[in-house]
């Protein structure tokens, strides 16, 4: 395994390799800032032209290879170095950079300062209004992409690859309403005063056929989770465009999933206006900050009370504007992956506001299987360490089982994108949500991100949201308010190795009593991430139709569990007029 990154035999290269090294000379253009600039500088470097390398950066075999530093107050006609010292991923180190023709690309994703109320002063990406991916956010500066030789002719800041950031990410656009789908932002008190700054919360709402004609409903809620959307995604009024180009799914391996989508979207809305259909809101929330595209809706020392802001903040705003019922035998919850543990962490963690969580695929909800690492027990997670053998531990595999990733490399994409948990990604994103703040006022890290070396300190902290863990320490107090409302879902070859956590929870679930848990857990034969519970449809339909596929047993829970004397008519109008 390689040794630490400042140090070691990478050290060594850096020194033999001398000041006249090969290396990647990256100018800030005038006139692209009003001053000086903080960030991640990354260079990027790819063999397939048909797209900017910075779209090709990420996990899997088809990566592009990336070098990342940070930068402080970088001024415009000023030069940042990116040298054989540079941590990069794939390849670790220009050094090792095979000779060649490279498609050549540098990024700048920006940072601001950031006061919170608690703890020091803190850099973070200063923008995610595009749900903070780092190759689409507003203000972050890039370079056209060039083709380069490598390494350059000559020695030295002469023979150096230059690339020169003069062109900004524009503004994200805004969706407007429509007739379906209203939006609604609010100021978040309790995020703004964590923060030290204006902060917002926003939700996209998919109001039922008849909402204007018939003022007099007041409506269930389905709150749905899952990553940043830019809006209310797979809803269309219109039918599928006949002209629309065939695009294949690589992730599928399904041809013209683009067409699939759109037919899924408009089967959605004709269900939706159907006379029979069940008038409902559904919302889906816009919770992007610093360090993630969505806050995991649950309060953290990091990233502050997100968790009571979208519920006693949020959802009360929307309730309000939208006629909700407002009351908790009306309100259902649901989501895949990062959403599927937001659905089960929000019916745990404010137990009395849902009536339901239906949860596919979820994030890890068990630590003692926080993907391939046992955090309590494992002493490093990236390798498996026998008397004389030395196995990498597995991060992503396909249904056969085929590694694509390991835990190594994932960390180490990370670690090129941003440093001190700021890149934006999976691995980063839990830390910053679980782990207590440091010293510096970053993340404490689980493990060390070079080496994989585990922190027992930070793992213990981290209980608190090993959801398992709450569930069976609380029982006697949970186990009466959560009853009959959780229902999970996994497929058993999940490519993030998601079930082995699931199974954990089926254990425990299954074991209790006074009450007994009463809902389901379910599993899909060599289903991949992230199987929903559908066993009659194959992923890439199942997944697009989270809106209804749970629909017969919210409303079955709604007419067995509401309170006598609830309002059960007057949302079950026939749309306008009808």
């Amino acid at each position: 395994m390689r040794g630490r990154i400042a140090g070691g035999w990478l050290l060594a290269l850096a020194l033999a390799a001398g000041a006249q090294g090969a290396e990647i000379v990256v100018r800030l253009a005038e006139g692209t800032t009003d001053g000086p600039l903080d960030g991640r500088l990354l260079v990027l470097l790819a063999t397939d032209e048909s797209r900017e390398p910075r779209e090709q950066f990420g996990w899997g075999l088809g990566s592009a290879q990336g070098f990342g530093v940070d930068v402080e107050g970088w001024a415009g006609g000023e030069v940042r170095r990116v040298g054989v010292e540079t941590f990069g991923y794939p390849v670790a180190s220009l050094d090792e950079l095979p000779a060649g023709e490279y498609f050549a690309q540098a990024v700048l994703h920006r940072y601001a300062t950031f006061q919170r109320a608690v703890g020091p002063p803190v850099s973070l990406p200063a923008s995610w209004a595009a749900g903070q991916q780092w190759n689409r956010e507003p203000g972050n500066l890039f370079s056209t992409p060039r083709r380069i030789e490598w390494p350059p002719a000559g020695e030295g800041v002469e023979g150096a690859v230059e690339l020169v950031l003069d062109q900004v990410i524009p503004p994200v656009e805004e969706p407007a309403d429509t007739k379906y789908v209203r939006h609604l932002t609010i100021r978040s008190e309790l995020l703004s005063e964590f923060w030290g700054r204006e902060m917002e919360l926003g939700a996209h709402v998919l109001v039922p056929e008849g909402f204007d004609e018939h003022p007099e409903a007041r409506y269930p809620l389905m709150l749905f989770h899952g990553h940043f959307p830019a809006d209310f995604g797979g809803f269309r009024t219109e039918p599928p465009d006949p002209d629309l180009a065939c695009e294949h799914s690589e992730r599928f391996d399904v041809d013209c999933y683009n067409r699939i989508q759109q037919e899924e979207a408009y089967a959605f809305y004709q269900r939706w206006i159907a006379p029979d259909f069940p008038r409902f809101l559904v919302v889906e929330v816009q919770h992007a900050n610093p360090f993630y595209d969505d806050s995991y809706a649950v309060n953290s020392a990091n990233l502050g009370p997100y968790g009571d802001a979208i519920h006693h903040e949020l959802i009360p705003a929307i309730e309000e504007r939208f006629r909700g019922l407002g009351e908790g035998w009306a309100r259902f919850t649901y989501g895949g992956s990062t959403g599927g543990w937001e659905a089960l962490a929000s019916q745990v963690f404010y137990p009395e506001m849902f009536n339901g969580a239906f949860v596919a695929c979820p994030d890890p909800i068990d630590f003692r299987d926080y993907v391939t690492v046992d955090i309590y027990e494992d002493d490093n997670a990236y390798v498996r360490q026998g008397p004389f053998l030395r196995l990498p531990r597995a991060g992503r595999r396909d249904a056969l089982g085929h590694l694509d990733m390991t835990m190594e490399s994932f960390n180490h994409l990370e670690l090129v994108l941003g440093t001190r948990g700021r890149s934006g990604q999976q691995f980063d994103i839990w830390e910053a949500v679980y782990s207590p703040m440091g010293e510096d006022g970053y993340p404490r890290r689980l493990w060390d991100k070079e080496t994989g070396v585990t922190d027992p300190e930070v793992a213990a902290a981290w209980r608190r949201y090993d959801l398992r863990h709450v569930l069976e320490s609380e029982w006697p107090t949970l186990g009466p308010q959560v009853a009959g409302k959780l229902h999970i879902y996994c497929g058993d070859m999940d490519n993030y190795y998601l079930n082995n956590a699931v199974y954990r929870m089926e254990a425990f679930l299954e074991s209790t009593s006074d009450p007994h848990y009463g809902g389901v857990v379910d599993y899909g034969d060599r289903a991949e991430h992230c199987w929903n519970g559908d066993h009659d449809n194959p992923n890439h339909l199942s997944r697009l139709r989270y809106n209804t596929m749970y629909l017969p047993l919210i409303l079955q829970r709604i007419e067995t569990t509401a309170p006598a004397g609830a309002d059960l008519t007057s949302w079950r109008h026939r749309g306008q007029g009808m």
